[in-house]
């Protein structure tokens, strides 16, 4: 379904008033012009500009070599393709760690430099100042809670997190803490459920999970995967929308082939 250009564009206030009346958000990352603009038009209500374009557009394993300039020009291509959805945008490794005046700068960056709407920063109460300073700046952050791939080193595993008692309890302190923060909604990664509810439950604020069960007020995904043009990803968590990649290599070596056997461009595709 098209969503018309009249629709009113979503804010910040808008996904607490979505949470309240119990509408699900529908949140996909982009990171170019043209996907953007699809994604925008589907209907989908919060693009990320993620740094997972550190994987699925750069080729890294991890998220951590994407960096800031790289982060911004992302922004500004997706920013360009936008009408309605909220758009956020990473704050990537090294930008926000450890000290409060290199996270405000760069979150400032990218408010000028791209436009988009919101910032994302991983972690809890080890980076609650860096979000205090952002937040006390008028940008508006989104959290982001349980297997952040930032720490991906700290953890050494993908594997799911806040399983054990401890690390569990942790969690749910740091989501409330990122809420009297001020933070408009917090992305809970690849934690068990039952925990993800409680969560959802306890804030006010909107949550956004990703293998976090059903219980949250949206689900993300990487547009990459659900769209199949990655097929090297396979977690429990992803549902794959569509093969691009096998639509895209049959498409490709079916141009190769009629280059290649002098079938393209026929007489009417010259002038």
């Amino acid at each position: 379904m098209s969503v018309a250009g009249s629709v009113r564009a979503v804010t910040t206030l808008r996904l607490t008033e979505m949470k309240q009346r119990g509408e699900k958000i529908a949140m996909l990352t982009s990171y170019d012009y043209s996907t953007a603009k699809i994604v925008d038009k589907a209907g989908v209500d919060v693009i990320l500009v993620g740094d997972s374009a550190a994987n699925v557009m750069a080729g890294y394993e991890t998220t951590l070599p994407i960096t800031l300039d790289m982060m911004i020009y992302h922004a500004r291509s997706v920013v360009r393709g936008v009408n309605r959805a909220l758009v956020v945008v990473d704050l990537p490794f090294g930008t926000y760690q450890g000290n409060s005046k290199v996270a405000l700068d760069s979150a400032i960056r990218i408010m000028k430099e791209t436009e988009a709407d919101a910032v994302k920063i991983e972690g809890g109460e080890e980076i609650l100042e860096s979000v205090q300073r952002i937040i006390s700046a008028g940008i508006p952050v989104m959290g982001h809670l349980g297997l952040t791939p930032q720490s991906i080193h700290k953890f050494g595993t993908y594997n799911v997190r806040a399983k054990e008692t401890a690390e569990a309890e942790k969690l749910v302190h740091d989501a409330h803490l990122l809420e009297e923060a001020g933070c408009f909604a917090v992305v809970l990664e690849k934690i068990p459920a039952t925990l993800a509810a409680r969560v959802t439950n306890e804030l006010s604020i909107p949550t956004i999970g990703i293998g976090a069960g059903g219980a949250t007020d949206g689900q993300v995904l990487v547009v990459h995967d659900m769209l199949g043009i990655t097929n090297d990803f396979s977690p429990r968590f992803l549902r794959r929308y569509a093969d691009l990649h096998g639509v895209m290599s049959e498409a490709i070596s079916h141009y190769v082939d009629d280059v290649k056997a002098e079938d393209f461009p026929n007489e009417k595709e010259q002038y």
